[in-house]
């Protein structure tokens, strides 16, 4: 799971969210900035990674009966930038949990005084950007309830949502390799600078921690968030008329 998921993968979308604009629009200038942004995350510190392993996985036919495959990871990253020191970002990938979601929340600060009643529970405004199965791009916020009080509600404005390209990934892969554009693939300072993030855990002893099919994994996992937050539980997308809605073409 962090050999494979973590590394191959969302390491690679932490990449494209937290990375500085390209010079150009040619693939070299965004593999460069995509390289800049690897070599600024510091290597992963093995006491804020937690590995869990689905009850039931060593009953799978081929798995060792004391097999200590994670299939869950869950951990906290951190990019030493400028613009991103003191910003922590959490990533947690797994099988056998609830739903299957890619999906990015960038929660904001929230403010020092409080716009609604003190008395309202405190909830920072955040974009989501969901990659799949659907595509949706959402800024959520805080507005105020009808009425006198001065209390608020979470609301969320779905700037775009929509199918997931016909073509499977790889399908575009092996087009971009015939067309001869490199802008999705990864040169090989870029991979070793990953795979110096995730070398620190690749030995370490610590064996991996049971968790229920259906859930988000082992409960250790919520002692990595900080500040009292929680982990952003993806849920399933629906179309509702209550849910408003602004498309773009």
């Amino acid at each position: 799971m962090v050999c494979d998921v973590v590394q191959n993968h969302l390491l690679q979308v932490i990449a494209l969210l937290a990375m500085d604009s390209p010079v150009g629009r040619d693939p070299e200038s965004m593999r460069a900035e995509k390289l800049r942004l690897f070599r600024a995350m510091r290597p992963l510190d093995p006491a804020e990674v937690v590995r869990g392993q689905f009850r039931g996985y060593r009953d799978e036919v081929g798995v060792a009966p004391e097999s200590q495959v994670e299939t869950f990871a869950a951990l906290k990253l951190r990019i030493d930038t400028w613009r991103w020191a003191g910003v922590p970002f959490y990533i947690r990938a797994g099988k056998r949990l609830p739903i299957t979601a890619t999906e990015v929340r960038v929660d904001l600060k929230i403010p020092p005084l409080a716009i609604f009643d003190p008395t309202d529970s405190a909830q920072s405004n955040y974009f989501r950007f969901r990659l799949g199965p659907e595509v949706v791009i959402s800024a959520g916020a805080r507005v105020k309830q009808p009425g006198d009080e001065m209390r608020g509600e979470p609301v969320e404005l779905v700037a775009r949502r929509s199918h997931a390209s016909k073509d499977l990934p790889y399908e575009r892969l092996l087009g971009d390799a015939i067309r001869g554009d490199p802008s999705l693939f990864t040169r090989d300072d870029s991979v070793e600078a990953a795979w110096r993030v995730i070398d620190p855990i690749l030995h370490n002893s610590m064996p991996v921690q049971e968790y229920e099919p259906g859930t988000w994994g082992p409960g250790s996992a919520d002692h990595l968030v900080a500040n009292g937050e929680d982990w952003h539980d993806p849920a399933p997308e629906t179309d509702t008329e209550t849910t408003p809605e602004v498309e773009h073409e």
